[in-house]
């Protein structure tokens, strides 16, 4: 199978493509490794480091259903119609695909099959689907900056299932656990009048350390 980049760029920039384009019209990139591709393709516009407004919500709760899906050990995605059938302006997903093909290039570029039993396993699907569902869950939060990180662990998670590469996927889970602890310590700050899960470690530490 070719490497997903070839693949997206052959669709968006070799071949002959109306203005519009749906969802439905490119799931045949994918193969069977569909749930990796929807992480990938969903999740590419808030993770890029440009604006991409209107995209985290509705694409947040696709994610968070496919993950619930990975969840219960489903071998092939279920979409509504109504989100299979949605179109979106080619120009727009070019420049999306365009932007974010460097970047699958570079980690495609050392990926490889490994550790597959984290991709196929059915515990190992429901570990990055609840990871995945953790993600998309800030993704729908309308707040600025809840978005990028959490869709870029979702990324890399779909990288590592469409390239059976489990390692990637690990990678992703652990970049996953990292922003939820950073999301944990935001919110902790917030409640508790700015004191974030570091500043509360490094009491603790000193205190202990004073205590010897």
């Amino acid at each position: 199978m070719a490497k997903l980049s070839v693949e997206l760029h052959r669709y968006f920039f070799e071949e002959e493509r109306q203005p519009t384009v749906k969802l439905g019209d490119i799931l045949a990139l994918a193969g069977e490794r569909v749930f990796g591709f929807l992480f990938v393709i969903l999740s590419l516009p808030s993770a890029l480091p440009i604006p991409a407004p209107g995209y985290s919500i509705p694409f947040g709760i696709v994610l968070f259903l496919l993950a619930l899906q990975l969840i219960s050990g489903a071998k092939r995605p279920w979409l509504p119609q109504r989100i299979v059938n949605g179109s979106f302006k080619l120009e727009r997903a070019q420049k999306l695909v365009k932007a974010g093909i460097p970047w699958l290039r570079r980690l495609e570029g050392i990926t490889k099959p490994r550790l597959t039993a984290i991709c196929t396993s059915l515990p190992g699907r429901a570990i990055i689907g609840c990871a995945i569902a953790l993600m998309a869950t800030s993704m729908m939060i309308p707040i600025p900056g809840t978005n990028t990180f959490p869709a870029i662990g979702i990324w890399i998670i779909g990288v590592g299932l469409f390239e059976d590469d489990g390692a990637i996927s690990l990678g992703g889970l652990i970049f996953c656990v990292l922003v939820a602890a950073a999301m944990i310590s935001v919110i902790l700050a917030v409640i508790w009048g700015g004191t974030s899960i570091i500043d509360m470690a490094k009491d603790w530490l000193k205190t202990v350390l004073e205590g010897l």
